[in-house]
């Protein structure tokens, strides 16, 4: 176990992690990139979002298991990924443009 300090950066980085990584799953779907972006996103954009999605989701349990032994480790990831889905879900709610700010290398408009 690490001490308290150490632990609460890996659970800070933990969910900057899972928040990235719900955001750019987010993004690669076709209803929330006309959200943010107002087009379309080609097959390649969204596979350009889909797997930094999903890794920052594994990174995400990485630094949980980091943090504390396996269980709470587990019920931590799970309770960030919940946070996470609810604050993009909120972000796409209200101001959806913000989230293109995960994805610069996505095109603006066409």
């Amino acid at each position: 176990m690490h001490d308290p300090t150490h632990a609460g950066w890996l659970l800070a980085a933990a969910l900057a992690a899972c928040l990235a990584g719900m955001g750019w799953l987010a993004l690669g779907m076709d209803v929330h990139a006309r959200q943010a972006w107002g087009h379309a996103l080609s097959p390649a954009e969204a596979r350009s979002l889909r797997l930094p999605g999903w890794l920052a989701l594994v990174a995400g349990l990485g630094l949980c298991l980091g943090a504390d032994h396996p269980s709470m480790a587990a019920l931590v990831w799970v309770m960030t990924l919940a946070v996470s889905a609810l604050s993009v879900a909120f972000v796409l709610a209200w101001r959806a443009r913000w989230l293109g700010v995960l994805a610069p290398w996505v095109r603006r408009a066409r």
